[in-house]
């Protein structure tokens, strides 16, 4: 029987597959290395833009950093050159950015404008605004919209948080980062704190941040938020200040405060010493109002003082200004270090509970009914056995190739109170400095205290202290 096809059709179909596979081989290769043209390549490219698009916004989890954050400071001319320093002090040209807007151009004794400052902005005119001639504090309109200008100005790329703030305001930038870094920016998030004052918050709201020792605005809730400002100094016109006027527009769209307790209005007068030496276990961002209190280091002018403060965050803001209590209980001595500012030792042993809350040096902003401040004080005495020996903050270096740090405290001044006999009489007199050693390779962890261990005296002028890491269960008292 024959075959019903012959040997030779089955080799010409194959040799036709190799023949056809060989070119489709040609082609692919040949299309995979020759440029697209015309409407293919103009399709590539919509797709490459689209890609290049996706990659420039970065994810939520890429860490916040210094250059996500948009400063909007506000000034004014007449102020500026007292208030300068403070700005300087913390700003950080070619890597802080924003602007400082001023309600005029500057003099021709500003100029050139030092690079060391922000960069100046004039505000829009908010006198064409049909609401202006209405409004109960027309100067506030421009403070209030130069969120809005900012925002106008475009540049935006990157930004994920706006941070408004006036002008004698000292920021720690370190310590901002950190606490923005921990929100997600995308969302909806206005961040701030109310003032330290009841009768300011009772005035204004108490669920309001104030905008002098600054707020943050997460990127998302400006975009929506920018063009509803004119809309709400329509809504507003009887408001007093810009920072009402921003709470009040951001509670009509459903947003609320978020506290974070770093930030100090400082509506207190004369002498803060005591509110800083027992700073919360949280990070310090801002202090404001420098030219209504005292010099907070009492040897110096208030420029000098917070140049001399800024010695201390520029080596470990993680811990600057919180407080840490340890006891030498030989002689009955309770030693409280606010690391970086201050130094108190007590001749009796005093619990924790106690020492936490901040000495009355300070007084009210206003005279009201108490209480008059949103915490609890202690009052200043002449009891030996409750009045601190005070040190202030000398110097701060880093050794042993920068893995361990040595802030030295001297005594402000003799406390001329006699001994605590209640205690053995065990005088402090003789103490002329404090040196504290801390761990300058590990940030100190927000919301977490650190305990203490009085080393061995230098002689018998100089206290030796080593922060450290508490104990499972350390009472400190």
């Amino acid at each position: 029987m024959k075959p019903r096809f012959p040997i030779r059709s089955f080799v010409d179909l194959a040799k036709l597959v190799a023949i056809s596979v060989l070119l489709l081989l040609i082609l692919y290769t040949f299309l995979l290395n020759f440029p697209l043209k015309d409407s293919t390549d103009v399709l590539s490219r919509i797709e490459m833009k689209k890609k290049l698009s996706n990659t420039t916004v970065e994810p939520v989890h890429h860490p916040t950093d210094i250059s996500h954050i948009k400063f909007v400071l506000v000034g004014c001319t007449k102020t500026w050159s007292t208030r300068r320093p403070y700005t300087e002090s913390w700003w950080k040209p070619n890597k802080t950015r924003g602007s400082i807007f001023m309600d005029t151009p500057p003099p021709k004794d500003f100029l050139p404008w030092p690079k060391t400052s922000p960069p100046f902005k004039i505000n829009s005119d908010a006198t064409k605004l049909p609401v202006y001639k209405k409004l109960a504090n027309p100067i506030e309109a421009r403070i209030f919209r130069s969120v809005l200008d900012s925002f106008n100005l475009g540049d935006n790329q990157g930004v994920r948080w706006f941070v408004m703030a006036d002008d004698d305001t000292v920021f720690f930038i370190e310590n901002l980062v950190e606490v923005l870094a921990k929100y997600d920016h995308t969302k909806h998030y206005y961040i701030g704190m109310h003032s330290e004052s009841v009768i300011s918050n009772f005035l204004f709201a108490f669920d309001m941040a104030y905008g002098g020792a600054g707020y943050a605005l997460s990127y998302s809730l400006v975009e929506q938020l920018a063009p509803l400002m004119n809309d709400c100094l329509e809504r507003y016109p009887f408001s007093h200040t810009s920072d009402h006027l921003t709470s009040s527009c951001l509670f009509d769209l459903g947003i609320s405060l978020t506290i974070e307790s770093g930030v100090h209005q400082i509506d207190l007068l004369g002498d803060i010493s005591g509110m800083i030496s027992a700073h919360p276990p949280t990070p310090i961002i801002t202090l404001h109002h420098f030219d209504n209190i005292d010099p907070i280091f009492p040897d110096k002018n208030r420029t000098d003082a917070v140049k001399h403060l800024m010695q201390a965050a520029r080596v470990d803001q993680s811990r600057l200004a919180q407080q840490t209590i340890c006891y030498k209980r030989r002689k009955n001595w309770s030693i409280s270090i606010s690391w970086g500012y201050s130094a108190y030792i007590y001749e009796s042993i005093i619990p924790r509970s106690i020492l936490k809350k901040p000495l009355e040096t300070f007084q009210p902003w206003k005279n009201g009914p108490p209480p008059l401040y949103m915490f609890n004080t202690r009052p200043v005495t002449n009891d030996p056995c409750q009045a601190p020996h005070v040190f202030f903050m000398e110097h701060v270096k880093r050794l042993k190739g920068d893995s361990l740090v040595l802030s030295t405290y001297k005594r402000r001044a003799p406390r001329r109170l006699g001994t605590c006999s209640f205690t053995g009489n065990h005088t402090a007199d003789g103490v002329s400095r404090v040196r504290v050693f801390s761990n300058a390779s590990v940030r100190k962890q927000s919301g977490k205290i650190e305990c203490c261990n009085v080393m061995n005296m230098t002689g018998s002028s100089i206290m030796n202290i080593k922060l450290r890491e508490c104990r499972k269960g350390e009472v400190i008292a």
